[in-house]
């Protein structure tokens, strides 16, 4: 066990610490504000305020883990080997920065707390953040710094025992639109065919009618190829599913069909399903609980697992509201225009209300963004961005996770390239 002797225990503290020591590290750590007792461990353990008491491993701290609220904090991001620091130290510090104090900026996501230009659905943009503008979103900074303090712990004490984590990949699919011509109901089938006919879409009109008449396959309906390549690359999958209202009328989707209530059971039997929340009813508790009720009594099963459409938070309103409807597990923590870690960090980790002070058992999944943010780049730029943020996982032994929608899969060229990816197993990496 290590043992952090601090003048001050704060819940920010422990929540940072945890997160770096016990979450990434796999250390039990415990703090003490008596002199005696960290002088009396036997085990290893370090100092952690702004002046050392001897020789003992030292780390000086900024100052952020004692504070109460938030407030403007100033940012200076530098170099720091092969990534950045911020929150610089003095000397007499083993580390150069204050890891733990920039830890708990980055997961309890401090700057969105702070005043900012939202975008036009009322989101935090990706523009706005510090690892967006200081070139750093591409990097699970919070683990990387993890594995430089136990290189510092194990030169103080050698004989740590280490605890290695492995590589692993879990995807995650939106499935908000389950079919693209069936279950559309009649007045959007011919709204759609009169925009096909404008545009001159032949081979769609074709394609749909075909669609509509049971002689094909609906396009977007992708998911026995999603289930078969999970079971032979041996990840893990999460497959989420909208029965709420949809973003715009040609999103919408008549989920109380009997073919789409089949389908959500179908892939519920072959593995782990959530809900997204549709946009409009993250501010409405009444909705919300309608929606977590319709999902439990289609699978009858709690709800553990959700997303928010359009990839929507409001902090602290949004995880309070999952808090409330006793969600375990949120997959919404990412941008949908940049791909990266919005929290800097690819291990997942506790939601920390800023407004009370509290860490909460709402678990944050990390995702390192949306295929629909590269849509817009060729497909060697695509593998190649992808293939760099796999690289950066593997390098902290973290969990690789992207959102795939499942017309991701649909039989055309440009998705050559994320077919190919949702098959590697993590052996073949």
């Amino acid at each position: 066990m290590l043992l952090v002797y601090t003048q001050k225990q704060t819940p920010r503290l422990d929540y940072s610490f945890k997160h770096i020591c016990t979450r990434i590290l796999g250390y039990p750590v415990s703090f003490t504000s008596v002199i005696e007792e960290f002088i009396a461990h036997q085990g290893p353990k370090l100092s952690y305020g702004k002046q050392p008491m001897g020789n003992e491993l030292f780390i000086q701290a900024h100052g952020l883990l004692f504070q109460q609220g938030f407030e403007d904090v100033e940012v200076n991001v530098s170099p720091w080997e092969d990534t950045i620091g911020f929150f610089g130290t003095g000397e007499k510090s083993a580390l150069p920065f204050d890891i733990f104090a920039a830890t708990f900026y980055l997961l309890s996501r401090y700057e969105e707390y702070m005043p900012h230009v939202k975008d036009e659905l009322g989101r935090f943009p990706a523009e706005e953040s510090l690892a967006y503008k200081e070139d750093f979103l591409k990097q699970p900074v919070v683990d990387k710094w993890a594995f430089r303090f136990q290189k510092v712990l194990l030169e103080y004490f050698p004989t740590v025992e280490t605890h290695s984590r492995s590589y692993m990949i879990h995807h995650v699919v939106q499935a908000s639109r389950p079919f693209e011509f069936s279950q559309r109901g009649f007045l959007r089938n011919v709204m759609g065919y009169g925009r096909d006919l404008i545009g001159l879409r032949f081979k769609k009109i074709l394609l749909r009618s075909r669609v509509l008449l049971y002689l094909r396959k609906d396009p977007y309906d992708t998911f026995t190829w999603i289930i078969n390549a999970s079971k032979k690359n041996g990840a893990k999958l999460s497959v989420f599913f909208l029965l709420g209202e949809g973003f715009t009328f040609r999103e919408d989707i008549n989920a109380k069909r009997k073919k789409v209530k089949l389908l959500v059971k179908q892939v519920a039997d072959y593995t782990y399903v959530g809900l997204v929340f549709s946009f409009h009813s993250l501010m409405d508790m009444l909705r919300l609980k309608m929606e977590k009720k319709e999902w439990e009594e289609l699978i009858h099963r709690s709800l553990g697992n959700t997303m928010n459409d359009r990839f929507k938070v409001g902090l602290p309103s949004t995880y309070r509201n999952l808090l409330e409807l006793e969600i375990k597990r949120d997959f919404s923590m990412l941008y949908d225009s940049e791909v990266g870690f919005r929290a800097g960090t690819c291990t997942p980790f506790l939601f920390y209300d800023l407004d009370y002070e509290i860490k909460t058992p709402l678990i944050i999944h990390p995702v390192c963004g949306v295929t629909g943010a590269l849509y817009n780049k060729k497909a060697a730029e695509q593998e190649t961005t992808t293939n760099e943020l796999i690289k950066e996982v593997k390098q902290v032994n973290g969990t690789f996770s992207l959102v795939f929608s499942n017309k991701d899969f649909t039989a055309v060229k440009h998705n050559k390239w994320w077919k190919e990816l949702f098959s590697r197993s993590e052996t073949n990496e």
